[in-house]
């Protein structure tokens, strides 16, 4: 049987490469970028004219009982008219790139709708990652954040944020809450933020708004070192939605529809994909749900009644719904009815998850729905390089979006990936040492990223990711271990049992293995469902499974570099007030061997209960 895909056009299919100094490379699109607005309100002005009613934003409403119910929606108006309303108050108490606004929430129609009156007073915002504070037991990255920024205003979704504003927040600040009030200081609600009409002094400061205006904060995930504030300019945003519009032509062929949890606190769903909608006239729905097992039903139920026209994801995300569809027929009809795209990132997506999505898709459809990823980072705006043909494989990148120059160096024995572009922030707030390291004397950011050309011998079908630089390391041989790939290798092997993995084997003769499991395993084991993962860790039926997957690939092994000699099964999942996993919920090797020092030792040391080694 022939394969076909649901028609898709790609952007960019043709680069140029030029040679630099010795182990310097430079790649480019041949198309260029074509013309840009200056700032996004403009977009946003501009749907406010044409299609006043549409819904921006969407989100289901929270019941009493704590369930949720029907779509609440935000029209374009809405969003203008009241956001206006709020820019008077921001322009009102004096706030400015140096006092910005702080915003302490999920994501939700009230944070959508403040975003909007920032960008329209020209006052920057902050998403800062819920949580810092909710999750966090010491409240030490929102204090690095405020501490920071030095917000003019901190807003909170509702009371759930009290304990970790009368932690952080000096008694002088004013806040405002979209729900509740917080004990014991006074606070605004976001409807006394909307009580004083808009005077011609907003539309003023919307005009003195241009390229260097800063939109947005966003704070890098933080692993080892505490987040960065990456500046977001009106260029940044304005050339990457462009980018992004040349290299997925789709996004303005149908009117957009997004479902989607990407948090705004993160540059893929809030530069991405908020920026997407706003750029396109589009509707957002929010997603509630997320791709963890609590969480997933909401995500199956939202994709069962709003179909979208592209959808974006995760891998676990994906590896869920790929699992879902083989039996929901009213998800897999509804989802798949006029999707055009699917686009993971943050992690690598396992090849049987890629294979299980074609299947659902050709049983519904009779054709595929083509799987697109790239590469980019908080600091590229996010958007980078995308593929170039439907025939996508695990790990392809693809090539530089228009306007966006490649640089790629060669580092011990890896190619660093640069960028240089109007999309690439202009460095970190407020650190000057750290934004100076960030770039090389070129100018081209830094982005530790590790790359290899699909085809050598054809360089228009351009790169596929090869780690990152600062994960690789030396046996005491001598030997590079690259991780990326391995781990790629590892996950895929063990699906569906393995979250993600960690390498381990600096400076030792061996590399071995700590596995994240999902919870997958609980059913595996045959134990009760209330078992203590370490029980079920423990369990004779999950240490013969993974015994097998350790066997199949040491067969498969050519080397000590891409050996596993050593598994251990972790109980404790990575926690991001550790910085072990991202945003993103990607997972951070480098954290993860820092703060699990001592099981690392235990495991090359033989001193952990239940080491798995290769019998094969």
């Amino acid at each position: 049987m022939s394969i076909t895909y649901r028609p898709m056009t790609f952007g960019v299919t043709r680069v140029d490469l030029r040679d630099g100094g010795p182990g310097v490379h430079y790649l480019s699109a041949q198309q260029p970028l074509q013309p840009y607005p200056e700032r996004i309100t403009d977009r946003m002005a501009h749907w406010v004219q044409t299609r006043p009613e549409q819904t921006f934003m969407a989100r289901r409403v929270k019941n009493a009982d704590g369930s949720l119910g029907d779509w609440s929606h935000l029209t374009y108006a809405d969003v203008w008219t009241r956001g206006k309303a709020i820019a008077q108050f921001l322009l009102d108490h004096g706030l400015n790139e140096q006092r910005p606004v702080a915003i302490l929430s999920e994501n939700s129609l009230e944070h959508a709708q403040l975003a909007v009156a920032c960008l329209i007073a020209g006052v920057p915002h902050v998403p800062v990652s819920p949580p810092y504070s909710l999750v966090s037991q010491d409240y030490d990255k929102l204090k690095h954040v405020l501490q920071t920024v030095t917000p003019g205003l901190v807003f909170a979704q509702d009371t759930r944020y009290a304990k970790a504003i009368a932690a952080t927040v000096p008694v002088d600040l004013p806040v405002v809450l979209a729900q509740g009030t917080c004990p014991d200081r006074p606070t605004l609600s976001l409807l006394d933020l909307q009580a004083k009409p808009a005077t011609a002094a907003v539309d003023q400061a919307m005009a003195a708004t241009g390229a260097d205006t800063i939109t947005k904060f966003l704070f890098t995930s933080g692993s080892t070192k505490l987040p960065k504030a990456v500046i977001n300019t009106q260029r940044l945003w304005c050339a990457n939605q462009q980018q992004m519009f040349q290299s997925m032509p789709v996004l303005g062929e149908t009117p957009l529809v997004l479902v989607d949890w990407l948090p705004w606190n993160h540059t893929f769903g809030g530069n991405h994909n908020f920026g997407m909608v706003m750029y396109h006239g589009g509707t957002l729905y929010i997603d509630d749900g997320k791709p963890t097992p609590a969480l997933m039903g909401e995500t199956l139920r939202n994709l069962r009644e709003i179909a979208p026209t592209v959808y974006f994801n995760v891998p676990t995300g994906f590896e869920a719904i790929a699992q879902a569809m083989t039996t929901d027929a009213v998800l897999r009809q509804k989802l798949l009815s006029r999707v055009h795209m699917f686009f993971y990132a943050g992690a690598a997506l396992a090849q049987p998850v890629w294979d299980s999505l074609y299947a659902s898709a050709e049983k519904e459809l009779g054709q595929r729905i083509v799987m697109t990823t790239g590469l980019g980072m908080t600091e590229s705006g996010p958007f980078a390089i995308f593929v170039t043909r439907p025939e996508v494989r695990s790990g392809d990148l693809g090539v530089p979006t228009p306007g966006l120059e490649l640089k790629l160096v060669d580092i011990d024995g890896k190619t660093e990936v640069r960028y240089r572009g109007p999309n690439i922030t202009p460095g970190y707030w407020r650190n000057v040492e750290e934004t100076a390291q960030a770039f090389d004397e070129e100018g081209f950011f830094k982005s530790g990223d590790a790359v290899k050309w699909i085809d050598e011998t054809d360089v228009h079908l351009g790169l596929k990711f090869d780690g990152r630089i600062a994960e690789d390391f030396k046996l005491a041989t001598g030997t590079f271990v690259s991780v990326g790939p391995l781990r790629g290798k590892i996950i895929a092997a063990g699906a569906p049992y393995i979250q993600d993995v960690v390498l381990t084997g600096l400076n030792l003769k061996e590399v071995g293995a700590m596995v994240f499991p999902t919870a997958a395993v609980r059913a595996l084991s045959g134990m009760a469902a209330d078992a203590a993962m370490a029980d079920v860790l423990a369990s004779d039926a999950v240490q013969a499974h993974f015994q097998q997957v350790l066997n199949d690939l040491a067969r498969t092994a050519t080397g000590s570099a891409n050996r596993i000699a050593r598994m251990c099964l972790l109980a404790e999942p990575p926690t991001i007030d550790r910085g072990e996993i991202t945003d993103k919920g990607s997972i951070n090797q480098r954290a993860v061997l820092t703060h699990r020092a001592d099981t690392v030792a235990a495991l090359h040391e033989d001193r952990l209960h239940h080491i798995i080694k290769p019998t094969a």
